[in-house]
């Protein structure tokens, strides 16, 4: 039920991964959300939101939703006069979570675009709202390339691991200024990286720490094919056969440039201390979403290890030598996880002071097996996505 003495939240964002989960523990919570969105090719904005609603299984709380189609590239949000006034008379607080995630150097206009040029509108709208809180999600990797102690302040870097990194870095500091000369104060929310719910493994997005698993995945099942349907003529080549134990042998060894971790939070401990942080904040701050628990990419082999019935994946870090033989399942995984290297072996330590004063004693859990487990067995299942709201075959 809507609780009148909530503030009304514009929400942007909300058919993303983290805008669909907090606008579902939103409305759980009594609020009353305006989702601002847009249409695709096939679906109205209406249909979009309500697939996901039935997902989460909230399809009564369909009521404390207003759904409003807008550009945030055009005048006045690309709706009609009356229409923006009456939006800007009922908002009282604004969440930002559209982004283009893409890492793609080629797509740096598309992302620079959604990013930051789109900025102005919800910025405007902001201040013609007069709204008592803006709150924008970003990402804890605006401290940059060349940084190892990452604090909750705005970044001052130059250097980035990707373009998302930069467009992300850029929009914080428009703003943070932009809420400073208008007076509204601002949260600025940093997760590291986020995948799928730690208990039940669901998850409405299958990039970031799922790719790479993937595309082991994908690689692994082209040798299984050649080995029960070929006669492994393919995998006999390069030494890949299936043991007495019935684990897939396979040489894939993955180069790392060095030593490091992957910073890895659930989205429900994302939801739950947005939702602190959300409902606790006076006057605004920045906050990092981190885990204090690192995850190395050793123990995410073993893990895959178990899971998939596979052996022969090593770690090195260091560069290959410039006359080393790859084999085709090592260059095949080289390309699928490039653009995610980087992250495979972070070294950056972020600070949570204001995190841990708003949060209390909330923590993400440490990645277990279990997790893993849950989280690779849904993506499998759902077939990385494809089958996301196919009803009958959603596990969870």
């Amino acid at each position: 039920m809507f609780n009148k003495k909530k503030p009304i939240i514009a929400l942007t964002g909300a058919t993303g991964f983290l805008g669909s989960h907090l606008m579902a523990s939103m409305l759980s919570g009594g609020y009353k959300i305006i989702v601002l969105g847009r249409p695709t090719k096939e679906e109205t904005l209406q249909e979009r939101i309500s697939k996901l609603l039935r997902w989460f299984g909230i399809e009564e709380l369909a009521g404390q939703l207003e759904l409003v189609e807008i550009d945030f590239l055009e005048p006045m949000l690309g709706i009609p006069e009356a229409e923006y006034k009456n939006l800007c008379a009922i908002t009282e607080q604004i969440i930002h979570c559209a982004s283009d995630t893409s890492f793609a150097e080629r797509k740096r206009d598309t992302i620079f675009k959604s990013n930051v040029s789109s900025l102005e509108g919800i910025l405007e709208f902001a201040a013609n709202a007069d709204v008592n809180f803006f709150h924008y999600i970003s990402t804890a990797y605006v401290a940059g390339a060349n940084v190892t102690f990452c604090k909750e302040s705005i970044s001052s870097s130059t250097g980035f691991l990707n373009v998302y990194e930069e467009s992300k870095a850029q929009a914080e500091k428009i703003i943070a200024s932009f809420c400073k000369k208008y007076s509204i104060p601002c949260t600025i929310i940093r997760p590291s990286i986020v995948y799928g719910d730690s208990h039940t493994g669901r998850s409405l997005k299958f990039n970031a720490l799922y790719f790479p698993l993937k595309s082991l995945k994908f690689v692994r099942d082209i040798y299984l094919n050649d080995l029960k349907n070929n006669g492994g003529k393919k995998s006999e080549k390069y030494g890949i056969f299936i043991d007495d134990e019935g684990y897939l042998r396979m040489p894939l060894r993955i180069y790392l440039p060095k030593k490091g971790a992957l910073n890895l939070i659930p989205v429900d401990y994302f939801v739950n201390a947005t939702m602190k942080i959300i409902a606790k904040t006076s006057s605004g701050g920045i906050f990092h979403l981190t885990n204090h628990a690192y995850t190395k990419l050793e123990t995410i082999t073993a893990y895959n290890e178990q899971l998939m019935m596979m052996k022969g994946v090593e770690i090195i870090y260091g560069k290959s030598a410039e006359n080393e033989i790859r084999n085709p399942s090592e260059e095949l995984f080289d390309r699928f996880i490039e653009p995610y290297l980087a992250y495979l072996s972070d070294n950056r330590i972020f600070d949570r002071v204001n995190t841990d004063e708003v949060t209390g004693n909330l923590y993400p859990p440490e990645f277990t097996y279990e997790i893993f487990k849950n989280c690779m067995e849904y993506a499998i299942d759902v077939k990385w996505g494809e089958l996301i709201f196919v009803e009958e075959n959603v596990t969870g």
